[in-house]
């Protein structure tokens, strides 16, 4: 067989062919997708009928204006995640029967999330009363949730996964702590003055955001840990997680809570003028309260991305690297005794027979008396 020049067969190379199509090099999906859509579906309804339970409570359209502007931030958050949920469980879905193509995975991606914002909209068209927040509502919610399907078409659909993940926990948390809230007060404020009653509250919103941002991170981090041995139980040549994913995964619901920020101020903008110029005191309500989810997204952000990152460093163990040396051998590297016995090698090296049969010649350095004893 004529060998081409510049080519080494496949028999005689010294390192294993690979393969461009295995398994190694292929993204890992994001397990558990299709109930974290189910969820986060569950969770924007329930959101959405609150909303709605909120406003036709109210007695006149003044009020209705002013708990839209408040009910408002909940229901977008819950878009944004409900976007981001269904478009990754359809990424997943075309990329189980067409493969991973960027292209195709963006695209089910973005019609994920706007199905799920055309039936936010249409929902709140059908059940919220026919005013001029309606709309603002329906298309700001719809808007949060084509942007939400169009972060889940990114690559790393793990990482995508635990932000949705902690995303939903978070804000799911952030409801509960309202229980919690009147017994923190009572026990920060040290009076009944107005300075007292304020720092009483910063006290309430930084523990809120503390805690928040501790339980981002670890449910990211444990998600991420959990799609890493899902994928190692199925093919053990999937590839490893790199501490970037862990630091997106911990800082992600915050952004996510930033973003909704982004979306309400300016979808929302005309929502939330309306409430500001209801009263003096509304005004200050809203300037207060879009100041305080600020902090609380950027509070989530920095604590969820440093406690999924020192979880995840907590897991590694000392880096061992092909290019390590051996351990050196001991009984290689023992001293030869031919080294510090000059007549040892060659009395061992020599022939034998040459050894005993060769006569014995006197040293010349030697005494001539103890040569010869007759002398």
């Amino acid at each position: 067989m004529t060998k081409q020049p510049g080519r080494v067969p496949a028999a005689e190379s010294d390192e294993p062919a690979v393969d461009a199509a295995s398994a190694g090099s292929r993204p890992l999906p994001a397990p558990g997708a299709a109930v974290l859509a189910l969820l986060a579906l569950g969770w924007l309804a329930a959101m959405l009928w609150s909303t709605r339970e909120a406003i036709t409570s109210a007695a006149a359209g003044v009020t209705a204006i002013s708990l839209s502007a408040f009910a408002l931030p909940g229901v977008i958050s819950a878009a944004l995640v409900a976007g981001a949920a269904v478009a990754l469980a359809a990424g997943n879905l075309l990329a189980r029967r067409y493969g991973d193509w960027a292209t195709l995975r963006f695209a089910g991606a973005i019609g994920g999330g706007m199905l799920v914002g055309l039936a936010a909209a249409v929902a709140i068209n059908l059940t919220y009363f026919d005013t001029s927040t309606t709309n603002v509502i329906a298309g700001t919610t719809a808007a949060a949730a084509i942007i939400g399907g169009a972060l889940a078409g990114a690559r790393n659909a793990p990482a995508i996964g635990a932000v949705v993940t902690a995303a939903l926990g978070t804000l799911i948390f952030v409801v509960a702590f309202s229980r919690a809230r009147d017994p923190l007060f009572d026990l920060f404020s040290s009076g009944d003055s107005q300075e007292s009653l304020i720092n009483a509250a910063k006290w309430v919103s930084r523990t809120e955001s503390l805690v928040a941002g501790l339980l981002a991170g670890l449910l990211a981090f444990g998600y991420l840990t959990w799609a890493r041995r899902r994928a190692v139980r199925r093919d053990p040549e999937a590839p490893t997680l790199r501490w970037p994913a862990y630091l997106l995964a911990g800082a992600g619901p915050g952004l996510l809570l930033l973003l909704a920020e982004v979306i309400i101020r300016v979808g929302g903008r005309s929502l939330l003028d309306l409430a500001s110029a209801l009263s003096e005191a509304d005004a200050v309500a809203q300037t207060s309260l879009g100041t305080s989810r600020v902090d609380n997204g950027i509070w989530v952000l920095f604590v969820g991305a440093l406690t999924a990152l020192i979880a995840f460093g907590r897991t590694l163990g000392p880096a061992h690297s092909d290019d390590d040396e051996p351990a050196p051998n001991r009984v290689a590297d023992q001293a030869d005794p031919a080294d510090d016995k000059p007549g040892y090698a060659t009395a061992f090296d020599a022939d034998p027979a040459e050894t005993f049969d060769a006569p014995e010649t006197p040293d010349a350095d030697a005494d001539p008396a103890k040569a010869d004893p007759a002398r």
